[in-house]
């Protein structure tokens, strides 16, 4: 609490309201409580890290590896859900027998620490949220103060439900399609992924989505500081429907509309929800200055 009222102090110096010596000064205590938000921040992404570890061939083989897996639920859900809708076979996606292999002594090991360690990022990303908050929060004014709450919430919310859908639905479609792709004859071709290039590939879809899905809370911010409006996304909204449905044609294994759409709607109903919630902050923003006019 002491340097937290330190920092307070630091920014209403900044303002103006005490000589500029002081304020240098109290920068030292500023950069301090940084320090520390740092170290906790680590030290939680480590204990999770540890964590993941040690349990590391579970998280392999259940988590790591699921995507690629014929059991893999996604897969259950898409075939089940295109019999229901007389779709036929169209979202039953083949079976992939993916051998993946490794060419160097430490491969397996460093891939163990990568997992782990971008485990212990993703497990601990409420908690990194809560300490930037923490360090933003003493230059803020009261009346910002109100807008921020709850934000760690819908932002871990939102990225959580970005990497659900990037492990779920876009990796799924990715690897069946791309595993199952073929160029000139099969028999010449021994398809053995690298370690590091699934890895990579897995880990840059997963939060890669995760921070696609922030894209409501960046059209708040944004909307906040009046550098975007409701009336922009609403005039380019036809030319960001066409790139999301290049984009589904691309991912998705089959050609038809549905399993197209599928992966559309979300994206969809993210770009929408932008608008909305852009359209209620230019509101309230033209409510106020109309009030201060």
């Amino acid at each position: 609490m002491a340097i937290e009222s330190q920092r307070k102090s630091f920014f209403k110096r900044i303002r103006g309201q005490q000589d500029a010596e002081d304020a240098e000064m109290s920068f030292i205590d500023h950069l301090e409580a940084l320090r520390w938000h740092i170290v906790r921040s680590v030290l939680a992404v480590l204990v999770f890290a540890i964590a993941i570890f040690l349990n590391i061939d579970w998280i392999f083989d259940k988590v790591i590896m699921g995507p690629t897996q014929e059991g893999f639920i996604s897969y259950k859900l898409f075939c089940a859900l295109s019999h229901k809708i007389g779709m036929g076979d169209s979202l039953c996606m083949p079976p992939i027998a993916m051998k993946i292999q490794v060419t160097t002594v430490s491969g397996t090991f460093m891939s163990s620490i990568s997992i782990a360690a971008i485990g212990g990022i993703l497990a601990a990303f409420p908690y990194l949220c809560w300490e930037v908050w923490r360090f933003v929060k003493p230059a803020l004014k009261e009346q910002e103060l109100k807008h921020t709450r709850g934000i760690i919430f819908w932002v871990s919310f939102f990225f959580f439900l970005g990497a659900a859908f990037g492990y779920f639905m876009l990796a799924p479609f990715t690897f069946n399609f791309l595993y199952n792709y073929t160029l000139g004859s099969q028999q010449i071709l021994d398809y053995k992924p690298m370690l590091s290039d699934y890895l990579d590939s897995i880990i840059d879809i997963t939060i890669g989505s995760g921070v696609a899905f922030e894209l409501p809370m960046a059209s708040w911010v944004l909307a906040r500081m009046g550098l975007l409006t409701a009336g922009f996304l609403r005039s380019y909204r036809k030319y960001a429907y066409i790139a999301l449905l290049v984009l589904a044609a691309i991912i998705t294994p089959s050609p038809d509309w549905g399993s197209q759409m599928i992966v559309c709607v979300p994206l969809f109903l993210l770009y929408e929800i932008s608008v909305i919630i852009a359209a209620r902050v230019n509101k309230k923003s033209d409510k106020k200055w109309e009030e201060w006019s």
